[in-house]
């Protein structure tokens, strides 16, 4: 078995969330790997990070990063704009990558990537986290249920404080150069991938976007969309920054089927309300959900453990390159989402439902 050799380009706040998460997962023992160096632009941020990590390296050359002797992986969470040209040469040096998303600022951008990880034949992982949400995944379990009937429609509402300032402190999401967009593609990637997850393939878009919030242009802070989906049903999504700092990050998904009713207002553990076709709504706790969970992804007790703390991502990236196998969600899962996105923002300019077979950009 291979033994993964880990360093971390981008010690800010996704970067200490990674960071925390392959320590985590180091010490459980439920993988075997190493994490030996840490890049940041700040080389005092860096070197407080080499500090808890105990890294062998810490530098603020990303070039150094990749060429240290025995590195075998690299995680990229760096602001949007510098994702690009890292993960080539990472690739370009033979490295399994974990890269955060969004992947990049444009579609052209994201094929050259998948292209670049898929051509070297490294392991690839991207993080839509969503995708090892316990709640969801209980969800898309009972939603299997056919005695629901038709799916009707379902509606995410997604609001977020707008993340220059707080715990994300990142000022860079606030510039269009950098970032690529507003709350639609840096934070509602998420959203559109779970929309293909839950709901099927996405055939068309109709979508509206604002910039309510001065002194950012390009980066819209209200993003409304209408999905029609190949199955012939419609979903909706609302997506919100808004300056209620107090006010945590919050998700609101209702799902309709002819003959069922599910809800959820917290996207990690639950609780999750359901309705059938007669009597009262009753609640799955958030214990209940994540005892589905476990059950239904075969945890054994230390997985669990560090499923619950959220570090199940990280885990999956570290084994996945330990038995050269391919990671999930890859770089194509994400490039599917980008493809969304991308349609979007065409439709918000021209004013116009797009499909995604549609040409052009």
């Amino acid at each position: 078995m291979h033994v993964p050799v880990v360093g971390l380009i981008g010690c800010g706040h996704i970067g200490r969330f990674h960071s925390r998460n392959l320590r985590g997962a180091i010490r459980s023992g439920v993988v075997d790997a190493r994490y030996v160096a840490v890049c940041d632009r700040d080389r005092s941020r860096a070197e407080a990070f080499a500090g808890i990590v105990g890294a062998e390296l810490v530098t603020d050359d990303a070039s150094e990063l990749l060429d240290y002797p025995g590195l075998t992986a690299v995680y990229i969470c760096t602001e949007t704009a510098e994702h690009p040209a890292l993960v080539a040469e990472a690739a370009r040096r033979g490295l399994d990558i974990f890269c955060e998303k969004p992947l990049a600022r444009t579609l052209t951008e994201v094929e050259a990537m998948v292209e670049a990880v898929e051509g070297a034949g490294v392991i690839n992982q991207v993080g839509l986290v969503l995708r090892y949400s316990p709640v969801l995944t209980v969800l898309a379990d009972l939603m299997r249920d056919p005695g629901l009937g038709p799916l009707l429609t379902a509606h995410l509402r997604d609001d977020q404080f707008f993340p220059v300032r707080g715990h994300y402190n990142s000022s860079w999401r606030g510039s269009f150069e950098r970032a690529g967009g507003g709350t639609l593609i840096e934070h509602s990637i998420h959203d559109v991938d779970v929309f293909r997850w839950l709901f099927g393939e996405i055939a068309a878009v109709r979508c509206h976007t604002r910039e309510a919030t001065p002194g950012h242009p390009g980066v819209e802070d209200v993003a409304l969309v209408t999905f029609q989906h190949a199955g012939g049903h419609q979903t909706t999504l609302t997506s919100v920054w808004h300056g209620l700092d107090d006010r945590p990050s919050t998700r609101f998904l209702e799902v309709f089927f002819e003959g069922g009713y599910f809800a959820t207002e917290h996207d990690f553990l639950g609780p999750i309300r359901v309705q059938g076709r007669s009597g009262p709504v009753r609640e799955l706790s958030a214990d209940e959900v994540f005892e589905r969970y476990v059950a239904l992804a075969g945890l054994n007790e230390e997985q669990a453990a560090l499923a619950r703390a959220g570090m199940l991502e990280d885990v999956a990236f570290l084994q996945s390159a330990a038995a050269r196998r391919p990671a999930f969600p890859d770089f194509r899962t994400a490039l599917a989402a980008h493809r969304v996105v991308d349609a979007c923002y065409r439709s918000a300019r021209e004013g116009r439902e797009v499909r995604l077979d549609s040409p052009g950009r």
